[in-house]
This record gives C-alpha cells, sequence and structure tokens, in this order.
C-alpha cells in the first residue's frame, strides 16, 4: 500500500494543478471583459451626461420647399456630424450639414452652431435633431 498510495496521489494532485492552471486564466480574461465592459458603459452615460443641444430656430421655406434647422452644441462634448440625423415629422431626412458656415467639417465642437438644410416637400410639424449618445430636441416647425 505505500508506493500505489503516493504515486495515485501524485496523479491526482498534477491533474488538480494541471485543471487549475486551465481554468483561472479563463476565469481572469472573462473578468477583464467584464469589467472593460462597465467602464465602456460607464463612459459613454458620461458623455451622454455632457452632451447638450438646443434648437434655435427650425423654418421651412414655402416658396423653396426647404427645411432649416439651426441648433446649438450646448454640452462639453465634440459631437460627429457624420452621427447626427434630422427627422422631420418623424422620418429621416438627407441633409446638408455645416457647422459655422463650414460645410466640410466633420467635428462639432461645443458653442458652435450646426445647420442642417434638407429639401422636401410638404411643410414638416415637427422636427427633431438626434445627436450621438442618443440625445435628441424637438421643435416645432415655422413656415415662411
Amino acid at each position: 500500500m505505500g508506493l500505489s498510495v503516493s504515486a495515485s496521489t501524485a496523479v491526482v494532485f498534477l491533474g488538480l494543478f494541471i485543471a487549475a492552471g486551465t481554468f483561472y486564466p479563463a476565469v481572469a480574461n472573462g473578468a477583464e471583459l467584464v469589467t472593460d465592459a462597465q467602464h465602456a458603459a460607464n463612459d459613454r452615460a458620461l458623455d451622454q451626461q455632457n452632451t447638450d443641444i438646443t434648437v434655435t430656430n427650425a423654418t421651412y421655406d414655402d416658396a423653396a420647399d426647404t427645411l432649416v434647422v439651426n441648433a446649438t452644441n450646448d454640452g462639453s462634448t465634440a459631437l460627429d456630424v457624420d452621427e447626427v440625423d434630422l427627422l422631420a415629422d418623424n422620418a429621416y431626412r438627407s441633409t446638408n450639414v455645416s457647422v459655422e458656415g463650414d460645410d466640410a467639417t466633420g467635428v462639432w465642437l461645443p458653442g458652435e452652431t450646426a445647420s442642417f438644410e434638407a429639401d422636401l416637400t410638404p411643410a414638416p410639424n415637427r422636427t427633431t435633431v438626434v445627436v450621438d449618445h442618443g440625445v435628441r430636441v424637438s421643435t416645432t416647425v415655422e413656415v415662411i
């Protein structure tokens, strides 16, 4: 009973050691992924909290069938112009966007005013500007 018990005990402990060596990295990687996801969610929530826009005016030119919406970035985050959507009566509209008169820029910085111009008919009743982080603001349209 001497050598066989010692050898079998060594084999069992070796198997447990190998199993623990395989199990630990999998658990550590999973915990790291969860932690990274929580940090990313916290960053998104902070960006959303720091994002604010104000629609200064929304006018529809009946003669030219053109909707013009001017909005100001009142938050402290820079916004991606390509990620801004304009809705007129709850329908997405293709727009020409210019920030402070520059239609080539892709960044809408805090304090700057962006102008969205869309050709459409008939005149919409409401318009909504949706920016990064799910922030949106709606307003009624003035027909001129």
